[in-house]
């Protein structure tokens, strides 16, 4: 049995909670419970303090300026890349390129590869993929006749390796993972699926947007070609993240966009291209938004990731030893190394249903397919109910779904 008390021991979670003010709000009149981590996390007023110190005291556009707002600003958003490097530990400022997210980054990427890639060629993907690690590799395949094919999963949602293996040839150009999976938990072998495909020569992109907020990754050690994060998962804003590229990648890969910033000089008769990151930085880029994601990162860090890791690990333990006690509730995606998502269906009920009723209660949860269509099309279903925990999530939180679910199950069956 989890003793939860010694969980939250942890960390001093009380104190955490403080630091969000959504928590203190209420929803359909009742205390807000937030167990919807892995799709967006909540803010804390020091990232909060840092967007309204930004359009309060030197909003301005970047790079180009000569005044002092403008010298500023650029300042503050080179600081956060700066950040990033070395939270990250990547080896150099001009490998962070700002991103409107993680979709963003993994389609620049599919767009340069279209000029390397021609029929016969093969990228592969796991069955374990967000959408948005589907869908751009398929218009990739679409565009230059290369095939896709899939690393296939077992029952309790972890990828085939040896099969992994198998699929590996030296038509091999592209392998694509996600280091966690957002719709099971899984935390995937990615030093592994790396290292094998380097040894067919292959590139490697690693989604990174929902390991990020639990897992301090290495990007040098990891040796990866390509790794994507949004801040959005890991107390920053909305429409930011970042795509990490090896220097030697980012300087074959052409343009994603044209316009300002990313150019060294343009005339009609021809235009050549800046310097990295600057290639890849079309237009006025979300100034706020990556000042925002840095302070969001020594926020994150002032707690420790270690600590963060230890007590999500321990959260989510007491929350699938609690479910499982409800008969009927089956759980998908039982990986040995998972991180704190909890996906979850009752027989015979649908989970928007549950999804629903939990809502009224002020427990907001994720209800679908979420983005991962093949995974719930493997397992025959349409879709789980999906609690994803972080580290301001609570003991007595966990007990409240628990009871929530049971209620809606009553209601329900």
């Amino acid at each position: 049995m989890t003793n939860k008390n010694t969980i939250a021991a942890k960390l001093d979670v009380d104190v955490i909670r403080k630091d969000f003010p959504i928590l203190k709000r209420k929803v359909n009149g009742q205390s807000l419970v937030y167990l919807d981590n892995a799709a967006t996390s909540q803010t804390p007023q020091q990232v909060i303090d840092a967007i309204v110190d930004y359009y309060q005291n030197y909003n301005a556009n970047i790079h180009r300026g000569v005044h002092s707002l403008s010298q500023e600003a650029t300042d503050a958003y080179e600081t956060a890349r700066e950040k990033i490097r070395a939270h990250f530990n990547i080896g150099k400022r001009h490998e962070v390129i700002f991103t409107s997210g993680t979709t963003h980054a993994i389609n620049l990427v599919a767009s340069g590869f279209t000029h390397f890639l021609k029929e016969g060629d093969e990228i592969l993907v796991s069955a374990l993929e967000h959408h948005s690690n589907i869908v751009p590799w398929q218009m990739l395949c679409e565009r230059t006749g290369a095939k896709l094919r899939v690393i296939p999963m077992t029952m309790n949602g972890e990828l085939k390796m040896e099969e992994y293996h198998r699929l590996l040839s030296e038509r091999t150009k592209l392998v694509f993972c996600n280091h966690v999976s957002n719709a099971l938990g899984t935390i995937n072998p990615i030093e592994g699926i790396i290292g094998a495909a380097h040894k067919v020569g292959a590139a490697v992109l690693i989604d990174g947007a929902q390991a990020a907020a639990h897992i301090k990754s290495d990007l040098q050690k990891l040796d990866v070609d390509f790794y994507t994060v949004s801040a959005h998962k890991m107390c920053g804003p909305t429409g930011v993240g970042i795509l990490y590229g090896k220097e030697k990648w980012l300087n074959k890969l052409p343009p994603y966009q044209g316009g300002g910033e990313m150019i060294a000089e343009v005339t009609f008769e021809k235009t050549t291209y800046a310097n990295l990151p600057h290639k890849f930085e079309a237009g006025t880029p979300n100034i706020c938004g990556g000042i925002a994601f840095g302070a969001a990162l020594d926020y994150m860090n002032t707690i420790g990731f270690e600590a963060i890791s230890e007590y999500e690990d321990a959260l989510v333990d007491y929350a699938t030893e609690q479910l499982l006690a409800i008969d009927g509730l089956k759980i998908y995606g039982t990986a040995k190394h998972k991180t704190s998502v909890v996906s979850f269906n009752i027989e015979d009920i649908h989970p928007y249903d549950i999804g629903t009723i939990l809502d009224k209660m002020g427990i907001a949860v994720r209800t679908g397919h979420h983005c991962a269509q093949p995974i719930m099309d493997f397992y025959q279903i349409p879709g789980t109910v999906r609690a994803s925990f972080s580290f301001y999530n609570t003991m007595e939180e966990v007990d409240k779904l628990v009871e929530a679910v049971k209620k809606a199950k009553s209601m329900l069956l």
